[in-house]
């Protein structure tokens, strides 16, 4: 990651071995700091770092805001390339120079959300947000957000306008949207947001994508509180749209499940299971390629000192001897992964070790230390 000064503080943090910026990807990196985050307003700190992530991550989404992942700020000097999707369509058009990839993934406006509230409750900086882009980059996130509630159908069948399209030319299915770009049809007025591709930056089959609408809903409601002071009504819409989404998640994205009965729609068919790591995955690799990221997960959701265990022994054993966590891992041959330097998973790793730290005491860290060895 690199720092620049002027128009403010800018922070560019790369996703690893990809010299680009996800949105998602550098707001959860930077939440393995949260818990040592303290307000300190000296330009070598970690709070600066902050802000000059949510100063970037605003001047991004208020340039492109359907965009997941974008090049260096030009004030960087680096040289900009784009190996991924220089041959993509995409509607509305975007500046290459300025945009990497151009998946509208609505994980990744909550994420810039999220890395907002994450910094002010730590902090309570809300002069910071007044500074610079961060109410122009929240309207016009609200913007595309109230945009993308629509259907795909009018009340009179006709079809509507898309507010989004992308088509890849690709063998991969989940690399592109079906229907020359516009997706599969999705119902309206449900008070839940579409979502084109989900976190894996694979397609959505079914747009209406849960986990990230929780996630809008919750930081929406978050950053109305920092919003209010500067803009009283756009607040209330801030609130008013997360109730919505939250009435929609309950009448829309429940279902019952003849074995385990009622749950958040759906189920993840990708679970999979070997001799080295048994976790979820998807079509972004493919079957029996477990992420380990989904097993960091599950050790911050238990608390099981033995199901605990067993996960750590897990993600120990899939680095492949080179001590980092990989993006996926053969669930039988810990030689066969992808990625390298992937930041976002080792992120999330120390960021689980420093919630453990948190949550045992110093007999219980003794008696890990024993059952680690």
């Amino acid at each position: 990651m690199g720092t620049v000064h002027k128009p403010g503080r800018l922070t560019f943090i790369t996703t690893g071995d990809i010299e680009a910026m996800w949105l998602r990807d550098s707001a959860n990196q930077l939440q393995s700091y949260v818990s040592i985050l303290r307000p300190n307003s000296s330009s070598g700190s970690l709070a600066s770092l902050f802000r000059g992530a949510i100063n970037l991550q605003a001047r991004y989404i208020s340039a492109s805001p359907h965009c997941n992942a974008f090049q260096a700020p030009k004030e960087a000097g680096l040289h900009i390339f784009n190996r991924f999707s220089s041959g993509d369509s995409v509607m509305p058009p975007y500046d290459p120079s300025i945009v990497f990839e151009c998946k509208y993934e609505l994980d990744s406006l909550a994420a810039f959300l999220q890395l907002s509230y994450d910094y002010y409750s730590r902090t309570h900086d809300a002069e910071f947000f007044a500074r610079f882009g961060w109410k122009a980059a929240v309207e016009r996130l609200m913007e595309v957000v109230d945009e993308l509630t629509g259907g795909t159908y009018a009340d009179d069948g006709m079809v509507n306008d898309a507010p989004y399209q992308f088509t890849r030319h690709t063998s991969v299915a989940t690399e592109t949207l079906a229907n020359n770009g516009l997706g599969s049809p999705v119902k309206g007025k449900t008070g839940m947001v579409r979502s084109a591709f989900r976190p894996s930056d694979d397609s959505c089959t079914y747009q209406l994508f849960v986990p990230a609408n929780m996630m809008l809903a919750r930081y929406l409601a978050s950053c109305a509180e920092i919003m209010e002071p500067m803009d009283s009504h756009l607040a209330r819409k801030m609130t008013t749209f997360a109730g919505n989404i939250r009435r929609g998640i309950e009448k829309y994205g429940r279902v019952k499940h003849p074995e385990f009965g009622e749950m958040y729609a759906k189920e993840n068919p990708y679970y999979m299971h070997g001799s080295v790591i048994n976790g979820t995955g998807g079509p972004h690799i493919g079957p029996g390629m477990a992420w380990p990221m989904s097993l960091i997960v599950y050790i911050m959701t238990s608390d099981d000192d033995k199901e605990i265990a067993d996960l750590l022994r897990q993600l120990l054993s899939s680095t492949d001897k080179l001590g980092l966590m990989h993006e996926s891992v053969n669930v039988y041959n810990p030689k066969i992964w992808t990625r390298g330097w992937f930041s976002w998973a080792n992120g999330l790793f120390g960021q689980m070790l420093l919630d453990l730290r948190e949550s045992i005491s110093t007999e219980e860290r003794r008696r890990w230390h024993f059952t680690a060895n």
